[in-house]
Order: structure tokens, then C-alpha cells, then sequence
């Protein structure tokens, strides 16, 4: 499955910001789909998911403020991000994980979010 992940930008400490993924190649009906982001000098973190199933997994630093959905008819994933701060500030990517796996194997090219305090 090929992802095109899009929709960042730069805001201030408090803002929202709506991010997408566009699935193409097979539908993900059966993929787990997830959000990560990567700090500059940091290492690749899990934001959240949701899987193949509809079980929905957030990163405890997100909870509260981050929701995860996807609708399947259009093969789109998205992240809504509320109440965002500058730790926040990262490359997110989305990533694809069939059922039977245990990794991600499938990436967008991320799209970059700053915020500003």
C-alpha cells in the first residue's frame, strides 16, 4: 500500500491542525494504520493508531488532545490535533501494518509540523 501523508504546517502553542493520509495500491481495510513523528535528533515515536479491527491506541503524551479515525470507503486516515505545544513539533509520518504483522511496513513521506510558543 502506498501513503501520502499531508496537512502540516505552522501554528502557535493552543492551535489545531488537520492531518491526512491517502492510501493507494489495495485498500487498508485490513492494516493496522498509524501516526508517528520524528524530532529533529530524536528518535521515530508512535503518536497513535488505530487497527484493522478499530481499536484505537494513542501515545500517552497525546491523549486527550489527538484523535485518530480513517474511513475506509475512501482509504484515508487522518489525525486531528487540538490544544497543540511546541513539543509537538516533529515530522509525522503514517504508516500501514497488515493484520498478520508486527511492524509497520508501509510509509508516507511525512509532513512537517512546527509550533511556536
Amino acid at each position: 500500500v502506498q501513503l501520502q501523508a499531508s496537512g502540516g504546517g505552522m501554528v502557535q502553542a493552543g492551535d489545531s491542525l488537520s492531518l491526512v493520509c491517502a492510501a493507494s495500491g489495495r485498500t487498508f481495510r485490513g492494516y493496522t494504520m498509524g501516526w508517528f513523528r520524528q524530532a529533529p535528533g530524536k528518535e521515530r515515536e508512535f503518536v497513535a493508531q488505530i487497527t484493522w479491527r478499530g481499536n484505537i491506541d494513542l501515545a500517552d503524551s497525546v491523549k486527550g488532545r489527538f484523535t485518530i479515525s480513517k474511513d475506509n470507503a475512501e482509504n484515508t486516515l487522518f489525525l486531528q490535533m487540538n490544544m497543540l505545544k511546541p513539543e509537538d513539533t516533529a515530522v509525522y509520518y503514517c504508516g500501514a501494518r497488515s493484520k498478520l504483522a508486527t511492524v509497520y511496513s508501509s510509509w508516507g513521506q511525512g509532513t512537517q509540523v512546527t509550533v511556536s510558543s
